[in-house]
């Protein structure tokens, strides 16, 4: 509140941003989610331009299609799929060939999909915690811009922080601590479990809810995939998209398809990164 006892306005935002009219101040917000990869992390940054080349190597083109309409069909998979398990991206795909394999089966499995994938992906992280690990890199090279003040801003409020990921657990534990995160959360980081195609992160959800004794309204959440921001506000949380550059971290520009799909999901508000967060939680968290 002002001197005047007026509700503090939206303070000025110094990248781009989407601030939509649902995005009002919740002094009853306890507890803040945040998913991993691409939202806090950013060890696994260009992920997409991975999956897009494995696509690619087995597309079958159909006659008068051009690549902006296939790059629309593979972002539509990958990005519209972003936040559910890998495989679910992979079974996608492979239906998609499967439609168009005119000439009967193909014997390509989701599977065969994701092993292709994981083991591109595998080799980049390895080499980006080994530069972490080694002094060869700073932290924040690989956490998203502004998130590590964004979570001692948090942490100062007492609030209650929450890792949500679809990767498995493990991994995610050990990025986190190899940046430098696991504090922030404590045990609280959640992946999920060996087989990821039986995750779900609204169970995740709906498990913290029922545990901690708070209802949806008490949620804030960040992320750059559809599904928490769907899971937040089907719950009746506030939800901010992170539409982090796989590119260039701390460019402060969005991603223009994740700002996209992140509205489209419900998303409160769209930023690049975390830069204006600390300032911006003056005013969420406001009475």
């Amino acid at each position: 509140m002002t001197q005047s006892g007026q509700p503090l306005p939206i303070p000025p935002l110094s990248t781009e941003a989407s601030l939509l009219p649902s995005l009002k101040p919740n002094a009853e917000i306890t507890h803040v989610v945040f998913d991993f990869d691409g939202t806090l992390s950013w060890v696994r940054h260009g992920w997409p331009a991975i999956m897009h080349s494995v696509f690619e190597r087995h597309w079958i083109t159909t006659p008068g299609e051009s690549e902006s309409d296939r790059n629309a069909i593979f972002d539509s998979i990958i990005l519209g799929l972003n936040g559910r398990p890998t495989i679910i991206q992979m079974e996608r795909f492979a239906e998609l060939l499967q439609e168009r394999n005119r000439a009967g089966t193909t014997d390509l499995s989701a599977e065969a999909l994701r092993a292709e994938y994981q083991a591109e992906l595998d080799l980049n992280i390895a080499q980006r915690l080994e530069r972490i690990r080694t002094g060869n890199a700073e932290h924040d090279a690989f956490v998203v811009h502004g998130a590590r003040k964004t979570l001692e801003s948090l942490a100062s409020r007492n609030l209650h922080l929450i890792v949500l990921s679809s990767t498995i657990e493990h991994r995610v534990r050990e990025e986190a601590e190899a940046l430098g995160l696991t504090p922030y959360f404590k045990n609280r980081i959640h992946g999920s479990g060996e087989n990821p195609a039986h995750f779900s992160k609204m169970d995740v959800f709906m498990r913290i809810l029922q545990s901690d004794g708070i209802s949806g309204k008490n949620l804030l959440s960040f992320g750059d995939g559809p599904v928490e921001i769907e899971c937040t506000k089907s719950l009746g949380g506030t939800a901010i998209a992170i539409c982090s550059d796989e590119m260039e971290n701390g460019s402060g520009t969005m991603d223009p398809t994740k700002r996209k799909q992140l509205l489209d999901a419900g998303a409160d508000a769209a930023l690049p990164d975390f830069r204006d967060v600390p300032a911006l939680l003056d005013y969420l968290l406001q009475p």
